[in-house]
This record gives C-alpha cells, sequence and structure tokens, in this order.
C-alpha cells in the first residue's frame, strides 16, 4: 500500500479550518463536472459536506504533497483519507492507495 500526502485547501471558504484536528477522516470526492478545474477533487466531511479541495495549483501545494491533477487517476471516485496536520497556511493530509 502506497502513502499519499496532499493538501486540503480552501476550507475558509466553507467552515474554516479550526474545527480539523489529526486523524480526521475525510472523504475525496472526484468533481469532473467542475467549471475550472477538470481534475477538481473535492474534500468531505459525513454529515457536514465540501469542507474544501485537494490544491491544484503551485501556490496552494504545501512542500512535496501531491497535487489533485496527480492523484485524479490514481484514486476511484469516493475515497477516504485522513488529516496528518493543521497550519493556517493549508491542511496536509494522507490517503493509502492500493
Amino acid at each position: 500500500m502506497k502513502t499519499i500526502y496532499f493538501t486540503l485547501t480552501g476550507t475558509g471558504y466553507y467552515f474554516g479550518h479550526q474545527f480539523l484536528e489529526k486523524g480526521m477522516k475525510v472523504i475525496l470526492v472526484k468533481e469532473p463536472d467542475n467549471d475550472y478545474d477538470k481534475e477538481a477533487i473535492q474534500v468531505k466531511i459525513e454529515g457536514l459536506g465540501k469542507i474544501g479541495y485537494v490544491a491544484n495549483s503551485p501556490s496552494t501545494v504545501l512542500g512535496e504533497t501531491m497535487s489533485a491533477g496527480r492523484i485524479y487517476d490514481k484514486i476511484s471516485d469516493h475515497v477516504e483519507a485522513k488529516v496528518l496536520i493543521v497550519t493556517d497556511r493549508g491542511i496536509i493530509c494522507e490517503l493509502n492507495c492500493e
């Protein structure tokens, strides 16, 4: 099993990031009909809904985490991941791929 790290971004447009904690489960959902990014991947929390997106631009991807474009074809339409680190610049999450 390979671990992929990605940045969750855009939380300020939804509920903020203050409630996110290490170990929380998030759900990644591909959004192929997105008007701005054909490789967009929503990040949701069960019971709350969309909380942001997997970062997909050089200005939002933190460190060596992968962009949405780099993981889009590696995941199914819905997949679980978990929060690893919460910072003011973005949230780093991990995803285990088989």
